[in-house]
């Protein structure tokens, strides 16, 4: 474990890049817990640039828990479209009708409460409890991993997150652990910039598998189609996409099974 003196140090270098190079986001002007709740489940294994440019349309769209909870799945999904992963658009309208029904439209600071939501991982709960209530918990995302491999595992390969996390907990401002992780989250993605990037070098790295002609690109294109118009056979579906009917049919299925689309006697249709 790093000394007091070397904390320090970390800190004041993460906090000097940040006071000069602070990344300005919609979601960091606000303290209120559904916003923020929003911009995570958003910025899951997406771009900050996606989702800065969808994150204020979706609030406009569906500005509370309450708002979110009686809205129907395709008129979710025709905001987040362009976000891709579109489980998430589920799990957060799910989680929405739990906490209005469940928690009196009010999210949960408890970090055990708030996992215990859909679609709420670990990570995902540690960074609202800091970001929505400036509690001081204890978690790693991908910027975040970044740092502390950069800093602490210089020549380590196959870093595990149980070692990170324990820096991540040594090193912790908690007096304001949501400015500190906003300086961490923002150091970590200059360091994306540089080569090689440090998170090549942990144990839970993997590279993302090509996006063309992959189930989760059709996922999407079927989900376009049924959003833009009236209910479709699989047939008509798969001639719209030029895919092998097979494989829209069973891609369908899985929609189904998921809770994406139902059939009817018109075809399928988002719900």
């Amino acid at each position: 474990m790093p000394s007091t003196q070397e904390i320090l140090s970390f800190r004041r270098k993460i906090y000097g890049y940040y006071k000069k190079n602070k990344r300005s986001f919609p979601w960091r002007d606000t303290h209120d817990p559904y916003n923020i709740l929003v911009s995570e489940i958003m910025l899951q294994q997406t771009q900050v640039e996606r989702v800065n440019g969808k994150y204020q349309e979706f609030i406009a769209a569906f500005p509370d828990f309450s708002s979110l909870a009686r809205a129907r799945l395709n008129a979710v999904l025709r905001v987040w479209s362009g976000l891709g992963y579109n489980r998430r658009a589920i799990s957060l309208v799910k989680l929405a009708k739990t906490v209005v029904a469940e928690q009196d439209g009010s999210l949960p600071k408890d970090v055990d409460k708030l996992v215990a939501l859909p679609g709420i991982g670990k990570a995902t709960a540690g960074s609202l409890a800091a970001f929505a209530f400036n509690l001081p918990s204890v978690f790693a995302e991908t910027n975040i991993r970044r740092v502390f491999i950069h800093f602490f595992f210089k020549d380590s390969k196959d870093v595990h997150d149980r070692d990170v996390l324990r820096l991540v907990e040594a090193t912790l401002d908690k007096t304001n652990p949501r400015e500190w992780y906003y300086a961490l989250m923002d150091y970590g993605a200059m360091l994306k910039r540089g080569m090689p990037n440090p998170n090549r070098r942990s144990a839970h790295y993997k590279k993302q598998p090509p996006f063309e002609d992959s189930d989760r690109k059709i996922r999407g294109e079927i989900l376009r189609v049924l959003l833009a118009g009236k209910p479709l056979s699989a047939i008509k579906i798969a001639g719209t996409l030029q895919e092998r009917p097979e494989r829209v049919g069973r891609i369908l299925e899985q929609l189904q099974s998921e809770g994406f689309v139902n059939e009817g006697g018109r075809g399928y249709y988002v719900p």
